[in-house]
């Protein structure tokens, strides 16, 4: 055990006053979660806090991908039924709250661009939308936001179908993820 004692005499020699190795932290509070998602083995007491009790922490494993999450959002019923965009509004809040730590600018900032595209001529529309789709997963993968995985994939659904009634409704869902997310 020579390199502990190296490690106590370089310590005391520098004038640090520091506890081995093994026992630092042990007395510290958590440290604040600055977006990034959950810290190692979700530490905190999060049980019952809607975290996927598998340990799978919402598809922000190594080897995860968007697949994984548990729900998408039908465009056809989102055209046609206004309580079921409701209902998803809530269910992606929800989901944001439970997983993420994302802000309401960069919120805000999507939906001033899902409200410009959706004002874009209808020529250079859907163009406008697949931009947007690029921004929201770059939002996504640069925030850890899986929360808002089924709106990208709605997103492209959205953009693949190329109809009016589908672009405004997609600006719908988002301005009331906006509004309850306040």
């Amino acid at each position: 055990m020579p390199d502990v004692e190296e490690q106590k005499n370089d310590d005391k020699k520098a004038g640090e006053t520091r506890p081995p190795r093994e026992n630092r932290g042990e007395n510290r509070p958590p440290r604040e979660n600055r977006g990034g998602g959950p810290r190692g083995n979700d530490r905190g007491g999060n049980e019952g806090r809607g975290r996927d009790p598998r340990g799978g922490g919402g598809g922000r494993g190594p080897g995860d991908r968007r697949g994984d999450s548990p729900f998408d959002i039908d465009l056809e019923k989102l055209i046609a039924d206004s309580l079921y965009l409701d209902n998803q509004a809530h269910v992606v809040v929800s989901r944001m709250r439970d997983m993420d730590s994302g802000t309401k600018s960069q919120l805000r900032r999507l939906y001033n661009a899902v409200r410009r595209a959706t004002r874009a001529p209808e020529t250079d529309r859907q163009h406008e939308f697949v931009m947007v789709r690029a921004r929201l997963a770059y939002t996504i993968a640069r925030h850890s936001l899986r929360s808002l995985d089924a709106l990208e994939r709605l997103l492209l659904q959205v953009t693949r179908k190329n109809d009016s009634r589908g672009y405004e409704r997609f600006r719908d869902l988002f301005e009331a993820i906006i509004a309850y997310n306040e």
